[in-house]
């Protein structure tokens, strides 16, 4: 991705942090000459940049093309505009805050003992962001509706042997303007644009 200095972001724990959060991917791979894309849920683990794993469905045609090809993944958190008018300096422009990192490697395709376990990974992430609820446990599934769902998908596993971010959070501007974008963006009552406002306090 296109990253002026001011925007990069290499901390590979931070990288990390960022994509088990998203914990959800846009994957692209070349087909035939052209790009196609599939979405995802994801499991990162091991160490370094670390691996990611995920499912598709077999009908899905990155499915079929994924097992030893190069994976490119994109992990888009928040974005929010912001408005020159926030601005101490008059002059500039509109613009688009936002943070992404992304990733690649080349993928393997998971036996199917991995893929189950692949399902229980994925369940339990998000079940334990639920908590008090009761975890929803792959048991609970009927073993032949289980055995439908794992003949109807493939799971891949991908070591990572790139990972970058980029934090787009008005670094490029001094205080005053920073500060009036964050007035201008914790004014506002949409989700995104108060995490972008966050995200932009702790880059001081």
């Amino acid at each position: 991705m296109y990253r002026p200095r001011a925007f990069v972001e290499d901390d590979v724990a931070v990288l990390r942090d960022f994509i088990c959060k998203r914990a959800f991917a846009t994957v692209a791979v070349e087909i035939e000459g052209r790009i196609h894309f599939a979405y995802t849920p994801v499991v990162l683990d091991g160490d370094g940049f670390g691996r990611v794993r995920f499912h598709l469905a077999k009908a899905n045609p990155v499915c079929a093309a994924a097992d030893g090809a190069t994976l490119n993944f994109s992990f888009l958190g928040d974005d929010a505009y912001v408005s020159p008018d926030w601005y101490d300096t008059p002059g500039r422009v509109p613009t688009w805050n936002y943070t992404a990192v992304e990733a690649s490697g080349t993928a393997r395709k998971l036996a199917r003992d991995e893929l189950r376990q692949l399902l229980v990974d994925i369940s339990a992430d998000q079940e334990m962001r639920l908590l008090p609820k009761e975890p929803w446990r792959i048991e609970k599934l009927d073993p032949a509706k289980l055995e439908g769902l794992l003949e109807a998908i493939d799971g891949f596993e991908v070591v990572l042997d790139s990972l970058e971010g980029k934090f787009k959070l008005s670094q490029n501007v001094g205080e005053a303007d920073k500060n009036g974008a964050i007035a201008g963006l914790e004014g506002r009552t949409d989700a995104r644009s108060l995490a972008i406002a966050r995200a932009m306090k702790l880059t001081r």
